[in-house]
């Protein structure tokens, strides 16, 4: 029990204690004029009080991220809570921060556009490519999840409600309206709802593993993991099937470490902020919030078999983190509470996924100055949406690794391009940059050995990722300290 309360702890005081610093080095003004006082146009510059877009964006980004990807991750064991937090910490509330920040400060724009700015043409088009395939990917991932939790309810069974083909098109159409529809319409209105119920939710399962699961991970799993032997050995392969710690943990958890998906739901909130002050408490204090529930779902997936790594391996082989969801909820909640609770879950992903949708629409929109008409948006909705159905037929799982790869590619994109920024500021740049040395060799360590990528074996991946990442270090070295030289030159 202590191990989850010193987690818990831990990302508080991130949010304490680390994120004023880092919100020293960005430049925030409370005086200047946000985007939404200057661009108020009714429809996606809006004015929200920060509570609510707290709760919002908490929502935007959470989905079935942080909980079936801890749900996955706990496979490893209890290294994944390790991940979840320093991850969270270090790069993921750094890495949404900045994103609020950078968006804030350009307008609202979206990110291949703030791209364009600090770099180039080419890497504006590079990032156009990478957001557009994740926000797709994202989608599709957030219709084909609650499709199949609402379709699995033993509730409907025998009806035709437990069609998956039904909920797929009742999604769809909840996406259709949601992305066409001002964001004052629908979103402002329901969603700050739905992120109170997704804390009320994931309070009560923390609560009832907390004191009924059998397999709680303790002080001494973390000791026993961590003792020489074990270190030295099987650090990189402690999963029984010997799946590496590097890279596969890293991809495996992303939302509640980091994930890229965040950055592509900043600019709906930065064009709804009405002073810059509310930037940290807004997109660090939702990622830090979102690290909590990873924390609880990791737990959960390490805590409620007492058969440990066997029993959670079959369900999930059975039929997948929904599944492991649906056993959690019934079994610690009761059958009315878990009801609700596989409900709630099934929210929070269609929630992500509209706003998916629209900032797709968003991204496009800007990247091709389209006019913002009725007629234009169901120009792009329409195409869009018609795809993405025809992708809900094509395997869960091999969605979701394309989904998981392209979330890193995305936000290791995005902490080069934050570097960039603090560069051009004068500023404490390893905030962000070393975060992204690191995503970068997960990424390219993950290419290298992932079957959809080189099928490398895992040492040569491993040992590939190590030597990108020393280069990247070194010349970031060189590159500081040659700015360094060039500060001193023009300010002696």
């Amino acid at each position: 029990m202590i191990i989850f309360f010193i987690c818990i702890t831990l990302l508080i005081l991130g949010y304490k204690f680390y994120s004023p610093f880092i919100e020293k080095q960005s430049g925030i003004d409370p005086t200047l004029k946000t985007p939404q006082v200057r661009f108020n146009d009714g429809i996606d510059y809006v004015a929200i009080h920060p509570v609510k877009a707290y709760l919002i964006q908490f929502l935007n980004i959470a989905g079935v991220g942080p909980i079936f990807g801890p749900i996955l991750g706990a496979l490893y064991g209890p290294i994944a809570l390790v991940w979840i937090v320093l991850g969270n910490i270090l790069g993921g509330a750094v890495h949404d921060y900045f994103s609020g920040v950078m968006s804030v400060k350009e307008d609202g724009k979206s990110l291949p556009e703030i791209a364009g700015h600090y770099f180039n043409v080419f890497y504006k088009s590079v990032m156009l490519v990478f957001t557009a395939m994740l926000l797709f990917f994202v989608g599709v991932v957030f219709i084909m999840s609650p499709a199949g939790l609402l379709s699995n309810l033993s509730y409907f069974e025998g009806t035709f409600l437990a069609g998956n083909t039904f909920w797929v098109l009742v999604i769809l159409g909840y996406y259709f309206l949601a992305t066409l529809l001002p964001i004052d319409k629908i979103i402002t209105k329901l969603y700050p709802l739905f992120g109170l119920l997704m804390i009320v939710m994931t309070t009560s399962i923390a609560i009832a593993l907390l004191f009924t699961a059998p397999n709680l991970p303790e002080m001494g799993d973390f000791l026993g993991y961590f003792n020489h032997d074990h270190f030295s050995h099987d650090f990189l392969e402690p999963n029984p099937d010997g799946l590496p710690v590097w890279p596969l943990l890293f991809i495996t958890i992303t939302c509640g470490a980091i994930s890229g998906f965040h950055s592509t739901q900043a600019p709906i909130m930065a064009r709804c902020l009405t002073n810059e002050k509310y930037v940290r408490p807004v997109y660090y204090g939702a990622m830090m919030s979102e690290g909590i529930v990873g924390c609880v779902w990791a737990m959960a997936g390490i805590a409620a078999f007492p058969e440990g790594y066997t029993e959670l391996k079959a369900m999930l082989s059975d039929g997948g983190p929904g599944l492991v969801v649906n056993h959690i909820a019934t079994t610690y909640l009761g059958v009315f509470g878990g009801i609700m609770a596989i409900i709630a879950v099934a929210i929070f992903p269609i929630t992500s996924g509209d706003t998916a949708f629209r900032s797709l629409r968003l991204t496009i929109v800007d990247a091709f100055n389209i006019p913002q008409s009725i007629r234009n948006r169901i120009l792009l909705a329409v195409p869009i949406l018609t795809i993405a159905y025809f992708m809900t037929k094509i395997d869960f799982s091999l969605i979701w690794r394309y989904f998981a790869f392209s979330n890193m590619l995305l936000s290791t994109s995005v902490l080069w391009l934050a570097t960039k920024y603090l560069f051009d500021r004068g500023t404490f740049h390893w905030i962000v940059s070393i975060p992204a040395v690191t995503g970068t060799s997960v990424t390219v360590s993950y290419i290298m050995t992932a079957g959809i990528g080189f099928n490398l074996p895992s040492d040569y991946s491993q040992y590939i990722g190590i030597g990108v990442a020393i280069v990247l270090l070194t010349t970031l070295t060189l590159v500081h300290a040659k700015q360094g030289q060039a500060a001193k030159v023009k300010n002696p």
